[in-house]
């Protein structure tokens, strides 16, 4: 396997992971060897094939959105194909996850870290939305950071439950629905989720803010909660829903709260004013005196830490499947 050329150009190095998609290897280019690449690898026997609607997905990403831009922080898919028993693509190599680099920094992060993410992910989402697509499976395993010159900008992963909400010819929105399968994380899913209806934007921009209160305190509410699935599901939905937006952000700058307001608010096909959800943040930039300059905690923590407690380096592009941040299209397995 090891010895295997991929499109005459790539050489595999070692073996990063495994999910449900099957095995991701890191790579680099035989006549680049600086060029370091992540390879999906999949079997063409595989009973749900994938890789091609993944491949597929991405491009339509990084095509120019809505607003006339070109996506940032979408990984570039640098070949597709199939070669002997496999299906095959050639990524973009991904620095660690948010999640990772919030154990590293002790499972907490500071408001100028927090800030800085926030501006970041909302970006990330808004160009997703403006391809058409909701994410549906917002946590921190699925935000990376970039690697060398695009260590500090945020890249979004994996789109296996991400759905298109928009027609790209007749501009029609999806029908609202109930009765809906949970689709998503447990942890950061809105209570709109939860409750089985259909999902659009704003179940994105909810979780957002669920994912930004855990970085700042450190966990939420609604974790560890104990049993059986379908029971913890509903425990978990019944605590969000008694836990008012004050208790939830209390001690934290009052945006945190107005931002979950704002997103709770927002209608089934109502086009956010993403805007004004990053204008809360630099608000509080503003107020506190923090600049946007890139020094996230992991930077700063690293000179502070003991040889062993090293940074993690690489993250699978594919974690759907796999590790504390497990998803379902049916359920999701986080408390």
């Amino acid at each position: 396997m090891m010895d295997m050329k991929i499109a005459n150009k790539y050489r595999l190095v070692k073996k990063l992971g495994s999910g449900s998609f099957g095995d991701i290897y890191m790579g680099v280019n035989t006549f680049n060897e600086e060029e370091e690449v992540a390879i999906k690898m999949e079997s063409t026997k595989a009973r749900c094939p994938q890789l091609r609607y993944e491949y597929n997905l991405y491009k339509i990403l990084m095509e120019t959105g809505e607003s006339g831009t070109k996506a940032t922080g979408i990984p570039a898919v640098k070949w597709w194909g199939m070669q002997d028993d496999w299906n095959l693509m050639v990524m973009e190599l991904l620095g660690p996850s948010l999640e990772d680099l919030f154990t590293y920094c002790g499972r907490k992060f500071s408001l100028k870290t927090t800030i800085m993410l926030a501006d970041q992910c909302i970006k990330r989402i808004q160009e997703v939305h403006d391809r058409f697509f909701i994410h549906r499976d917002i946590k921190p395993d699925n935000f990376v950071m970039g690697m060398r010159n695009m260590s500090n900008t945020v890249y979004v992963i994996d789109f296996g439950l991400s759905k298109k909400y928009r027609d790209n010819k007749t501009m029609k929105h999806i029908k609202y629905a109930e009765d809906k399968a949970f689709v998503g994380t447990v942890r950061y899913a809105s209570i709109n989720n939860h409750r089985g209806r259909e999902q659009s934007r704003r179940d994105d921009l909810e979780a957002l803010g669920y994912m930004f209160v855990y970085f700042m305190k450190g966990s939420l509410p609604w974790q560890g909660i104990k049993g059986k699935k379908v029971d913890k599901n509903t425990q978990i939905l019944a605590k969000k829903e008694s836990t008012p937006l004050s208790e939830l952000c209390e001690g934290l700058p009052e945006e945190f709260a107005t931002y979950l307001d704002i997103c709770k608010k927002l209608g089934f096909d109502q086009t956010p004013d993403y805007l004004q959800l990053r204008m809360l943040f630099w608000r509080i930039a503003k107020r506190e005196g923090i600049e946007f300059d890139g020094q996230f905690d992991w930077i700063q923590y690293k000179g502070d830490k003991t040889p062993q407690d090293t940074m993690p380096e690489m993250v699978d592009i594919e974690r759907h499947g796999s590790g504390n941040g497990d998803s379902g299209s049916k359920s999701g397995s986080v408390e």
